[in-house]
C-alpha cells in the first residue's frame, strides 16, 4: 500500500483547527505533525484546504441485492467516496429482506468484493425472525434495525411481544424507523375520502404526520427506559421530538440517541412546490419550524449524529403520481458539501459537522479505531477546498439512478481527496477501484 504526506493541511478534530502535516502509512495514520518528512511518501500539498475525519453513514440503501436498478454497492460507495463519506452502515430492506444470518453474511461477501467505502450492515427484525436477531455477533455487526413504521419494503414490526422481546434481549444496538403505522393509515383514509385518488406532494407531511413520528418515538424511548437497550432512533424530523433526547450528559453515557438526516436539515415544506416528488421521504420533509428545531438539536447536542438515509429510485418511479412514486432519494454525494454550505452560511461550525458525521459516530457504534484524526487510528480522511464551487447537474452525479435532489444547486465546496483506509480512493474527479474498504469492527 502507498505511503502518503499530506503537507500543511488545517486538520479540523476533536474541537480544535490546527495546522500539520499527517503521514500515512500502511493503511493507518503514522504521525501528526509539523515539518514532516518522509521521502518515500507520495506528497500532497493541502495549504489553504482543510482535513476532515471521513465521514461516517449510520444509514444507507445500497440496494444490493434484489434492487440493483436503482443502486448496487459498488455505485453508491462510489459516489459516497466523492462525497467524503468513508465509512458506511446499510440497511436490510433490500430483497430478501435481510433477516437472516446467512443472508446477512451474503452482503457482507458482496461489499468484500466491491465497496470502495468500509462498510457495516444491520440485521434486519420482523414479526417472527427473533431467534435469527439474536445470534448478531456485536463485535463484527453495527446493529439490529426495526422499523416501528412501514416504509420501502415488507419489514414493519408491529406485534407487541416481538418489540418487547427485542428491546429486552437485542445484544447490540437497535436501530429504529418510528412512525406510528395506525396513525398513518388513518391520515391517509381522511385524505383519500377527501380527494379520492388527486392526493398531492405537499399532503405527505400531513399523512406522515408530526404526531405519527412523536407517537412512535416516544412508545420506542419509553420502551428502551424499560429494558435498558441500547437505542438509536433515525431521521429524527419534527421539533417536538427533540425534548425526548438528552444533552446534560455525555455522549458515552447515553443508552439513548438520536440521528438527523441532511435532507430535514436542508429541505422544508416549501420545497414541494419546486421539488416534489424528488423529496418525498419517510419520515416527510415537514414544517420551517421543525427544520430549524431538528439544527437546533444538532447544535446542542439531543441529537448526536448527522446521516444521509441515502435511498435511491429510478427517475421513472419518482416521476410517477404522488400516490404511486416511492420515498427516498439519493444523498451520500452530497450530504458533506450540503452541511459545508451550511458552515459557509453561518449555521454550523466545521468543528460541528465533523463531531456530528465522526467523531459521534465512532463513540455511539463502539467502532474502532475510526471518525478520529489519531495517530494509530485508520486513515479515513477527506481534503476539502471551501472556496471551488460547483453546480449539482445530472451529469456530475454519480449515483446509478442519475439523479439528485440537489440539481440546480450550486455548492462553495468541494471534496479534492478521499482516503478510505489509507487508499487514496478518490482525488479530483478519479478513482482509484482496485482497493476495497475495509468491513467496520466494534469494540463491544
Amino acid at each position: 500500500m502507498n505511503s502518503y504526506l499530506i503537507k500543511a493541511a488545517t486538520i479540523v478534530n476533536e474541537g480544535q483547527k490546527i495546522v500539520a502535516d499527517v503521514l500515512i502509512k500502511d493503511g493507518f495514520i503514522e504521525k501528526i505533525g509539523q515539518n514532516l518528512s518522509a521521502p518515500e511518501a507520495q506528497e500532497i500539498n493541502a495549504e489553504g484546504q482543510y482535513l476532515l475525519p471521513g465521514m461516517i453513514d449510520d444509514q444507507v440503501h445500497f440496494r444490493e441485492p434484489g434492487l440493483t436498478d436503482k443502486g448496487d454497492i459498488f455505485t453508491e460507495s462510489m459516489a459516497a467516496v466523492v462525497g467524503g463519506i468513508t465509512s458506511f452502515m446499510e440497511m436490510p430492506n433490500t430483497v430478501p429482506n435481510t433477516l437472516t444470518q446467512k443472508l446477512l453474511a451474503d452482503k457482507y461477501a458482496i461489499a468484500a468484493e466491491t465497496s470502495l467505502a468500509n462498510y457495516s450492515f444491520y440485521m434486519g427484525a420482523s414479526n417472527d425472525n427473533l431467534e435469527e436477531v439474536l445470534k448478531t455477533d456485536p463485535k463484527n455487526v453495527c446493529g439490529i434495525k426495526v422499523f416501528m413504521g412501514s416504509s420501502t419494503g415488507n419489514m414493519l414490526v408491529d406485534n407487541e411481544k416481538t418489540l418487547e422481546n427485542i428491546f429486552s434481549k437485542a445484544p447490540i444496538l437497535v436501530a429504529t424507523h418510528c412512525e406510528d403505522e395506525q396513525t398513518i393509515r388513518e391520515n391517509l383514509a381522511k385524505f383519500k375520502s377527501e380527494y379520492g385518488d388527486d392526493l398531492t406532494i405537499d399532503m405527505h407531511p400531513l399523512i406522515r404526520s408530526a404526531e405519527a413520528c412523536y407517537k412512535s418515538s416516544s412508545l420506542a424511548v419509553e420502551l428502551a427506559k424499560q429494558y435498558q437497550t441500547r437505542l438509536h432512533i433515525l431521521h429524527i424530523s419534527t421539533a417536538k421530538e427533540i425534548a425526548l433526547f438528552d444533552n446534560t450528559i455525555p455522549l458515552k453515557d447515553k443508552k439513548i440517541t438520536a440521528e438527523a438526516c441532511v435532507h430535514h436539515l436542508w429541505f422544508n415544506d416549501k420545497d414541494y412546490a419546486t421539488k416534489g416528488n424528488f423529496i418525498k421521504w419517510n419520515p416527510a420533509v415537514k414544517t420551517e419550524n421543525d427544520q430549524k428545531g431538528i439544527l437546533k438539536g444538532v447544535l446542542e447536542d439531543n441529537i448526536d449524529v448527522i446521516a444521509t438515509d441515502h435511498a435511491p429510485h429510478t427517475l421513472a418511479e419518482k416521476q410517477q403520481s404522488y400516490s404511486k412514486a416511492p420515498s427516498g432519494g439519493p444523498l451520500v454525494q452530497h450530504a458533506l458539501p450540503a452541511l459545508l454550505e451550511m458552515h459557509l452560511q453561518g449555521k454550523i461550525s466545521l468543528e460541528k459537522i465533523v463531531e456530528k458525521t465522526a467523531h459521534n459516530l465512532a463513540i455511539c457504534f463502539d467502532i474502532e479505531k475510526r471518525g478520529f484524526i489519531r495517530e494509530g487510528y485508520w486513515a479515513d480522511l477527506v481534503l476539502v477546498n471551501l472556496n471551488d464551487p460547483f453546480k449539482v447537474t445530472k451529469l456530475n452525479v454519480f449515483y446509478k439512478c442519475g439523479w439528485s435532489p440537489f440539481e440546480g444547486d450550486t455548492f462553495q465546496a468541494s471534496i479534492t481527496h478521499t482516503f478510505v483506509s489509507g487508499n487514496l480512493a478518490y482525488q479530483n474527479g478519479k478513482f482509484t477501484t482496485d482497493q476495497i474498504g475495509k468491513r467496520l469492527t466494534f469494540a463491544r
